[in-house]
């Protein structure tokens, strides 16, 4: 990753928040029908806790954000036992293949540990390779909302 990367949280408030909501607006509202984009923009402003869950991060590249990911309670309507999540995760095209997404995801995991939170799940369509290179396990497949994804886990702390 290049060293003038930053990650910070997202703050309700910032003016990258409705950028973020977009991004993920774009890459999943079709698993959302009936979503619209300022429904969107003021969900993923709930969103932005304090620390813990629930809490959103923006990487930054300057004042410019390239990325995002978050740890949310429910991220899965039909895996409601299953909490907490990663969720989120999206690198701006031009800047992937530099190890933001990584990052994100290594901070995610910090903010988990730092609230005591040792086990928590994703799940992905296509980026299972990525996510195992990491330490998260597969759980199992299934078909969600129209696409077939993989449950992952990761356990911290260990």
């Amino acid at each position: 990753m290049q060293g003038d990367i930053t990650i910070q949280r997202l703050g309700a408030d910032d003016p990258n928040a409705e950028i973020v909501a977009g991004w993920t607006f774009e890459s999943w509202g079709h698993l959302h029908p009936g979503l619209t984009l300022k429904q969107a923009i003021e969900h993923l402003k709930t969103e932005c806790g304090q620390g813990g869950v629930p809490s959103i991060f923006v990487a930054m590249q300057g004042e410019t954000p390239v990325g995002t990911a978050s740890l949310i309670a429910d991220d899965m309507s039909i895996r409601r036992e299953l909490t907490p999540w990663l969720a989120s995760v999206f690198v701006v095209p031009e800047w992937r293949g530099q190890g933001i997404a990584s990052a994100l995801v290594k901070r995610v995991e910090i903010e988990a540990l730092e609230n005591g939170i040792e086990h928590f799940y994703l799940y992905t369509p296509d980026q299972q390779a990525l996510y195992c290179r990491l330490g998260w396990q597969d759980v199992e497949s299934l078909e969600y909302r129209g696409e077939t994804v993989t449950v992952m886990s990761r356990q911290l702390g260990l």
